[in-house]
């Protein structure tokens, strides 16, 4: 009882139609919910976003959307605002077996910091809590699905390798924003950390 699939972000903004869509996000759902059944539990993330967070191009004056920021904890990319708290667009997307899941994950809803990884905001220190949870439970494989591969998966992989527990990363069953080569980008990060492609 030591497999857990991780889940990211399966919300209706990265999907065709919303405010933040990742191309072929929705096509990645019915593939998740047919592995969740060969995993000893699964725990699904969400964007979280407060109105007025600071990843949002709308909330800097002249800013373009996927324009570059520093920020106290780095260089942020401005976002479209998107999975914003209580919004329809930060629900799951309907047709994920959300039911299925052994926990969530909210993150990203403090307004000063953005959180790409499942395990802690941008800073790198301040955890969400997952991997307490995990450790808990005696989980120390993680597969990771979901969306988007070349930012909130593969930060969470790594991460993941960071903290000690073993990391796959299904690449069929994830899809990239792919923002000037980051998809490469990030499997060669996540190559380089340890993470298995799977």
């Amino acid at each position: 009882m030591t497999k857990a699939l991780i889940v990211i972000d399966i919300q209706l903004d990265f999907c065709p139609g919303g405010r933040l869509a990742v191309a072929g996000g929705d096509e990645i759902i019915a593939p998740i919910n047919d592995l969740m059944a060969d995993f000893d539990a699964v725990v699904l993330t969400q964007d979280w976003h407060p109105r007025d967070h600071t990843s949002f191009a709308d909330n800097h004056p002249g800013a373009a959307a996927f324009s570059v920021i520093d920020m106290p904890y780095g260089p942020q990319v401005l976002w479209p605002a998107h999975c914003v708290i209580g919004s329809e667009g930060a629900g799951f997307h309907p047709t994920l077996a959300a039911d299925c899941a052994d926990l969530v994950i909210r993150k990203g809803f403090r307004p000063q910091i953005d959180s790409y990884s499942a395990f802690f905001e941008n800073d790198r220190r301040t955890p969400t809590g997952l991997a307490g949870y995990l450790r808990e439970r005696g989980l120390t494989d993680l597969s990771f699905v979901g969306l988007a591969y070349d930012f909130c998966v593969a930060w969470s992989a790594i991460d993941a390798v960071k903290l000690g527990f073993r990391a796959t990363v299904i690449e069929g069953a994830t899809r990239a924003i792919d923002l000037n080569g980051s998809r490469e980008a990030a499997r060669e990060d996540m190559r380089k950390a340890g993470v298995t492609p799977a």
